[in-house]
């Protein structure tokens, strides 16, 4: 997948400002935050959707949820963060290689949080 942004940022052709990375994942901060804490986490093995994800996919996808948990941790959020994944252009990806969007860090409740 050559034109797939994240797969151009797994083997280094655009820099990031990287939080975590290992031998499956890597997580890095966000260019357009919407929360003070925003990273995002990639599996490096292309995976264009959620819904394309296969039986094989289960150990890394399984992986990133642990990682998530260490990231958030590292990162001072470990106690209120949200993991969030879109699936199609319906549901606002933009960029088709699976994603986790790991943000936290308000200080005070978000307005979209309040009932």
């Amino acid at each position: 997948m050559s034109a797939c942004l994240f797969c151009q940022i797994i083997k280094g052709k655009i820099p990031t400002k990287k939080v975590y990375e290992d031998g499956d994942i890597l997580a890095f901060h966000d260019i357009n935050p919407i929360a003070p804490v925003h990273v995002l986490i990639i599996p490096k093995k292309h995976i264009s959707k959620l819904v394309d994800a296969k039986k094989e996919d289960i150990k890394v996808l399984g992986k990133i949820q642990i990682a998530a948990g260490k990231i958030a941790k590292k990162l001072g959020v470990g106690d209120g963060f949200r993991l969030l994944v879109a699936n199609g252009a319906w549901a606002g990806q933009t960029i088709f290689h699976i994603h986790y969007h790991l943000v936290g860090g308000w200080k005070k409740k978000p307005k979209w949080m309040e009932a």
